[in-house]
This record gives C-alpha cells, structure tokens and sequence, in this order.
C-alpha cells in the first residue's frame, strides 16, 4: 500500500473513530419533576401556561413568563455533586437558586396542594431524560409556616423516602413508597435528585395538605385541598417543541438544541462517563498514527535523495 493511501486509509479510521466517539459522548441527560404529589411547576403548567386558573400561576407568569413552565422538567444545578445547602440559600430551595424559576419561591398559602394523611405514600416522578442516581424526599417540620420563605432549617433531616433510581422508569415514571409522619395543615415535601453519574442534580417543591386536626369529641375533619392536575402525557408531547431544554449534557444551555422527551413506552440511555475517554483515545491514535505515517514518508524522502 502507497503511503498516500496508507495515509487516507488512517486519516478515514480516526475520523470514523471521532464519530463515534462523539456520537457516545454527552447523551440524555436526566430531567423530570414530581407529580405525585404535584410540584409546584407541573401544576401550574397543568393549568396551561398561556391560560393559568389559579391565582398563584398567574402570578408566576406574569414574574417570570410562560418559559419556566414550558421548561417544567428542568430545574437543576449543572454541578451540585451533592452540595446543595452550599449552593442554594434559604428562600431560594424550590427555585434551585436559580433566577429563571425564581417564582417557584413565592411564599404563599394558596400553591395547589395535594391532600395526603400520615402513613405510606406513593410517590410517582414524570421522568423525561433517565439517569443513574438517588431520589431523597424531605418533608417540612410541624409548625410549618407557608408564608414564609422556605429555609433548610424548615425541612426534618430524617427522609420520609429515600430510593435509588435507574435508566430504567416504568413507562416513563420513577414509582417508589415512603412514609409520611403526622402532620397537620399546609407542609412541602422537597426532593432532591442527585445523579451518580454526573454532579447535576434536580429538585422540586410539591405542597400538600394533612387537613386540619379534629376538634374535641369530634371526628377527623376533611381534607381541604383539592388535588392539583399534572401534566397530560398530551399535554407533555404537544408541548415539547415550545421547550428550551436540551436532553443531553447538563442541560438548559442555549447553545444545545432542545431534545425529545422520554415517551411514556420507552427510557432514554443516560450519557456515558467514559464519553470524554473515547473522544481523547481517538484522538491520540489519530495523531499517533499520522505522525508515523510522517516519519516513513521523511525517510523515503531521505533515501530518494540518495
């Protein structure tokens, strides 16, 4: 073979090498929200971001626009690596510290709540991109109070559930069991999901109601919350060109093309670590092998001249 064509022939074999590479490195990345119970960004976005009902996401569309809702599955911290109390103050835990969803925040009593009591509870997590990692739920101390911003200091450290999770959600949901301690009134569960395989990490506030407690010689009084819609899977699919946010990488930056969620069949394969291994392994033999194709082509030379 001519060193011409041996030449190509490498050249052909680290571009292949590079694609592949490329194509491995970087895919899904994990976004999703609660929606049992309702977060508070899947409920508003259930209403309908162009056409809120309540009073409160009306309020967070006309802060921040109809964007953070279109964008329901996406508030993150790109590289929390588990330090989340470091990186997000007090009054700022639903919104991840983050201005975009800074509404999340809103410190209020009127947030659709879903009405729970003490005692095992389903929870159900709408997945859009699938990772490897850990879901924690904390629940809000009694003596609560909604009015007030939310401070670390509100939550129990004591987990009402606390599961591992995979690239593989049962028809698009991550489905688990805690148990909830007796509480009365408003309180928050906030979720924290910490991915193992990357220092991003996702959070929400969902807010329930425990109904009020009995009064003496009287029977338990009813729930007083209605519980708030998610999001339609109609609703998720329509809407998805509207989003901002890319399924690959860290996510919610601009310059990456929004991506397709996981539907409701299937579960996305999460981004590979050794991605970033592949891309720099083809590079070197790319090089290695062109700088040996070099070096034969100078001594022909060498010897030519002789």
């Amino acid at each position: 073979m001519s060193i011409k064509r041996s030449a190509l022939s490498v050249g052909v074999i680290g571009a292949a090498f590079l694609a592949v590479a490329a194509s491995t490195a970087g895919t899904a990345s994990a976004h999703g929200t609660m929606t049992n119970p309702v977060s508070r960004v899947a409920a508003c976005y259930a209403e309908g971001p162009e056409t809120p009902k309540s009073q409160v996401c009306k309020d967070l569309v006309a802060m921040s626009g109809t964007q953070p809702l279109y964008d329901w599955n996406e508030v993150n911290i790109a590289n929390a690596n588990g330090n989340h109390q470091a990186l997000i103050p007090d009054g700022k835990l639903c919104s991840a510290n983050r201005d975009k969803y800074k509404a999340l925040d809103m410190p209020r009593t009127d947030w659709p709540a879903t009405p729970v009591h003490a005692g095992s509870f389903d929870f159900k997590f709408r997945v859009t991109a699938a990772h490897v990692g850990t879901q924690t739920v904390y629940i809000t101390k009694p003596g609560y109070d909604p009015t007030k911003p939310l401070k670390w200091s509100d939550l129990d450290p004591t987990p009402v559930a606390q599961v591992p999770v995979t690239r593989n959600p049962t028809d698009g949901y991550y489905n688990y069991t805690g148990t909830l301690p007796q509480r009365t009134g408003r309180q928050l569960l906030y979720m924290v999901w910490q991915r193992s395989d990357s220092p991003e990490a996702f959070y929400s506030c969902s807010d329930v109601d425990f109904g009020q407690p009995a009064a003496a010689g009287q029977a338990v009084s009813a729930l007083s919350a209605q519980a708030p819609a998610a999001p339609s899977e109609q609703q998720i699919a329509a809407d998805a060109p509207k989003s901002t946010v890319a399924h690959h990488g860290h996510g919610g930056d601009q310059n990456e093309p929004a991506g397709a969620v996981v539907p409701t069949s299937s579960a996305a394969v999460g981004s590979s670590p050794t991605g970033p291994l592949l891309l720099s392994g083809a590079a070197a033999i790319s090089v290695g092998w062109a700088g040996m194709v070099l070096r034969r082509r100078r001594i022909e030379a060498v010897r030519r001249d002789f």
